[in-house]
């Protein structure tokens, strides 16, 4: 019988995301060719994984169908040029796909079934608009299972600020303000650069290349956002300046047993200790995080105060400050989002989970004083998703001076 093993994150990237639409700079480009992109890309950062020796690769994606479709997983891993001996898979969380790949794939590497893996996701947002497609059953409605419009995302927002009217659309501006310019700083740094996987891109003009993310406004003002449209609900607060946009993007992630890493020579970005996912009403479904946090630290035996670094999915502004406010955390702890997040760069559903991961595997290696790290986000459907990691270059000494 296989013996339990440490499940290890290795290495992820990402494509720049872009804008969803005719006029992104992705309308010209498969959703496949995207997660092929970026799995090719992981692979050549790490030479020293053997390709025949994947046992896995599992691709997210919301819509699946058209270049989304046939079994994604298996498809992008033949285009990416894997051994056709090496099989995939496609799944299906929403928000949290790429995340739940992770998440599966860690649980047969913990259980001494694979060693080597490839977890992440995609979403082509201008070719598969969400929701296209779906036939909700009638008897959601009829038999008042969920709300008429749980499925409209902003509207499932605007209910978690009429549940918690303290939480404002004044700090959710500001909540998106900071993304914006924590964003800003962190690329003037190249910070965020360093995961990213540029893509050749046909546009009006001619071929291009993609290598920065298109959604960003660093020029955000409180004063402009003050004056956006609530397009979910007349004098609402959920505005395009304090949620993510409609986005196109993908992410793959090499997921290792501790053993295998060591055996091939591999670098250990991260190390799993926990992950959960939990249920809430789909009308509110952006509080999602808080009982997937609070199952998933008591699994790892921690509590928040033992999370140095929160990298917090930014599908709406209210939907982050719900989490922080159930924690007692200030809207602007340095510890959450510290190099802001999807507000700026944007939510490629099911892709979103492993650029949670990327930034987070990222700052564990500048911060030997953090131990603990969390990546969480909420999912459509009346859900939420948490991840625990441990940093494996955290110092006491470090720790102690911090």
């Amino acid at each position: 019988m296989a013996e339990r093993a440490d499940v290890v994150f290795v290495d992820g990237v990402r494509t720049p995301f872009g804008k969803a639409g005719e006029k992104g700079m992705y309308w010209n480009t498969r959703a496949d060719d995207l997660v092929v992109k970026a799995i090719v890309g992981l692979l050549e950062r790490n030479p020293n994984a053997p390709k025949d020796q994947i046992d896995d690769v599992a691709i997210a994606a919301t819509t699946q169908t058209g270049d989304q479709g046939l079994t994604i997983g298996r498809s992008a891993a033949i285009l990416a040029g894997l051994p056709k001996s090496v099989p995939g898979f496609a799944i299906d969380r929403m928000c949290a796909g790429a995340m739940t790949s992770v998440a599966m794939l860690a649980g047969s590497i913990g259980y001494g079934q694979y060693r080597l893996a490839i977890g992440g996701g995609v979403e082509h947002m201008g070719h598969h608009p969400m929701g296209s497609g779906v036939d909700p059953n009638p008897r959601f409605v009829a038999e008042k299972m969920v709300s008429e419009d749980a499925l409209v995302m902003g509207a499932t927002a605007e209910r978690i600020h009429d549940r918690f009217p303290h939480l404002t659309k004044e700090r959710a501006d500001r909540y998106a303000l900071g993304s914006q310019q924590k964003t800003a700083a962190a690329y003037e740094a190249g910070k965020i650069q360093q995961d990213l996987v540029p893509v050749a891109i046909r546009t009006g003009e001619g071929w291009g290349l993609a290598t920065r993310d298109e959604v960003m406004r660093p020029e955000t003002t409180l004063e402009g956002l003050a004056t956006l449209k609530t397009p979910f609900r007349p004098h609402g607060r959920v505005t395009a300046g304090n949620a993510s946009g409609l986005n196109d993007g993908a992410t793959a992630a090499l997921l290792a047993s501790g053993d295998a890493a060591k055996e091939y020579g591999l670098n250990v970005r991260m190390k799993l200790v926990s992950y959960a996912f939990a249920g809430v009403d789909p009308a509110i479904m952006g509080i999602g995080p808080v009982p997937a946090t609070e199952k998933a630290l008591r699994i790892a035996g921690l509590k928040m105060d033992d999370i140095g670094i929160l990298e917090v999915n930014e599908a709406f502004a209210v939907q982050v400050l719900s989490l922080l406010d159930h924690y007692g955390i200030d809207d602007d702890d340095p510890r959450v989002n510290p190099w802001g997040g999807a507000i700026a760069v944007g939510h490629p559903l099911a892709s979103s989970g492993v650029r949670l991961m990327n930034q987070l595997a990222s700052q564990f290696a500048e911060r030997p004083d953090v131990r603990y790290g969390i990546t969480t986000m909420c999912v459509g459907l009346g859900q939420g998703g948490t991840m625990v990691w441990e940093n494996p270059n955290y110092s006491r000494k470090a720790a102690k001076k911090a």
